[in-house]
């Protein structure tokens, strides 16, 4: 059975181009659901709703989740609420972005 941990350890190769860090550690990934069946829903946000980069960050996404041996579905929702910002990053991107 997939684990939530694989996961999202593969969601941390998948970038924000503009901040360059990954999602995880950004703070962008919201809820993550995985079944029995191989089934992984994510519901995740971008840093700005008017961000140029929406349909090139999902796809990175999907494409990096139907790598994993076991995954049969991916289902992405960006949602916009609540809105992103900065203290939901992790304390290692706070670090290395220099916020307290």
């Amino acid at each position: 059975m997939l684990q939530k941990e694989t996961i999202l350890e593969a969601l941390k190769s998948v970038y924000d181009p503009e901040i360059g860090l990954d999602i995880v550690n950004l703070g962008l990934i919201y809820d993550l659901n995985v079944d029995d069946e191989g089934n992984v829903d994510i519901k995740m946000t971008l840093t700005t709703p008017g961000c140029p980069l929406t349909a090139t960050i999902e796809e990175a996404v999907r494409a990096v989740l139907e790598s994993i041996d076991g995954v049969k579905n991916v289902n992405v929702q960006i949602v916009w609420d609540p809105p992103w910002n900065p203290s939901m990053m992790s304390e290692e991107a706070k670090q290395i972005l220099g916020i307290e």
